[in-house]
């Protein structure tokens, strides 16, 4: 097994390229690799797109284009820890535009149906407080919220 850590496979219904493009827009330290596609007698017309590779934010990724068979679900998604508000509504924004659909508690799909939590970094500690009052009035915010709004956290956690 090579120390490169993993690949994540995506399946896609003919949208991977685009895909892949749209994830290396939205994130830094992102680039799209090579590009495969289908042969005469494959599953898919010759010439079309059967795989991309590509880094989003460090991560390696493969889009394969292999049919409607199988479509992504919430059980499983990708978390983005944030730093800040600033980021939070950037890739809550980025990753809502153009079909994606928000969810609760700092979740969302992207257009394609991919998931993602958008997060701030420091919400684990809040939620996993020894002082349990602190972390009950963290998660009871949490669980009013679409998109997590940082102050609103502090304030519950802070009983404010």
């Amino acid at each position: 097994m090579t120390t490169d850590g993993f690949t994540t496979c995506l399946w896609f219904d003919g949208q991977a390229e685009e895909a892949a493009h749209y994830y290396v827009s939205v994130f830094k330290n992102s680039s799209v690799g090579r590009v495969t596609h289908y042969t005469e007698g494959a599953m898919q017309p010759a010439g079309t797109v059967l795989t991309v590779e590509f880094v989003a934010n460090g991560h390696k990724f493969v889009g394969l284009n292999g049919g409607p068979q199988f479509k992504f679900t919430e059980a499983i998604s990708f978390q983005v820890f944030c730093d800040n508000q600033e980021e939070i509504d950037y890739y809550w924004t980025k990753l809502t535009e153009g079909g994606g659909e928000p969810g609760p508690c700092g979740w969302l799909k992207d257009r394609f149906g991919v998931s993602w939590q958008i997060i701030p970094e420091r919400l684990d500690d809040m939620i996993s407080d020894p002082d349990t009052a602190k972390s009950s009035r963290a998660m009871q915010a949490m669980l009013k919220m679409h998109k997590l709004d940082i102050a609103a956290l502090e304030k519950a956690y802070a009983g404010e």
